[in-house]
């Protein structure tokens, strides 16, 4: 990651090719490439295998209610070992309830491996004759960092351009908290966001900026109290068209 003390923003936040990008999602960590040189027959199986990516978010793994019930217990004890590993005394009156604390505490953290991107978008998406931006910015975001499990938090922009459908605007949110709720690393947060619009709507283009504070370099390590991380996925036109992407940062600064 690049940590600034200043957030900026530029027309090439980003250096991952359109392809690479657009089949990220989910759980999907890794990158399908087409290949360079290849048959018609290559390039069809290619399709084939990029469709069936794109097609992903709608079949994410989840974790159900009745997961956490089975899981808490386990979860709780393992809270216990921490504080004794830590010289703390779990049977001391301060301490009795904490591994039940943290473990409920730590499966609402991770809220977003419960639910669907399909679930929430299902029933928001409209058939609208509109093809002017689209932004919503300044949405709080809080999640979990992946390597050291202590927070993330800050504020992710999103914009895109309609291709003749359109979403309810409190849903760009809920896929933010979704993706966010999870154990994450920013980069993947914000290219995890772009791509669910995208697969979702198919608009003309997406833009996302996440501008976040990351406690594992606050609390620990370097210690930079004003450090701030930003990260854009840009797709479609965002990326294509430098004027479209200058003004999508353009009117989430102002």
């Amino acid at each position: 990651m690049e940590h600034s003390k200043k957030p900026k923003y530029s027309s090439g936040d980003t250096k991952d090719s359109e392809d690479s990008v657009s089949v990220l999602n989910g759980h999907f960590d890794g990158i399908v490439k087409r290949p360079a040189v290849a048959s018609q027959a290559a390039e069809s199986g290619s399709h084939r295998a990029t469709t069936s990516v794109m097609e992903s978010w709608k079949e994410e793994r989840t974790r159900s209610l009745e997961d956490n019930e089975m899981s808490l217990p386990s979860l709780a004890a393992a809270y216990t070992t921490i504080l004794r590993g830590l010289g703390e005394d779990p049977e001391r009156q301060g301490l009795l309830k904490t591994p039940w604390r943290a473990a409920t505490a730590m499966q609402f953290f991770t809220k977003g491996y419960q639910e669907k991107i399909i679930d929430v978008l299902n029933d928001a998406i409209f058939d609208e004759d509109h093809d002017e931006m689209v932004i919503v910015k300044d949405i709080d975001m809080f999640s979990m960092c992946e390597h050291h499990l202590v927070p993330i938090f800050g504020r992710v922009h999103i914009g895109y351009l309609p291709n003749k459908r359109v979403l309810g605007l409190s849903k760009l949110a809920r896929i933010v908290e979704i993706y966010s709720r999870r154990l994450q690393v920013q980069e993947r947060l914000t290219k995890q966001i772009a791509v669910a619009i995208t697969e979702a709507l198919q608009p003309t283009g997406v833009g996302v900026v996440v501008e976040a504070t990351h406690m594992c370099m606050v609390m620990r390590g370097v210690q930079k109290m004003n450090s701030k991380t930003v990260t854009s996925t840009m797709l479609g036109v965002f990326r294509e068209d430098p004027k479209t992407r200058d003004e999508f940062l353009t009117l989430i600064r102002s």
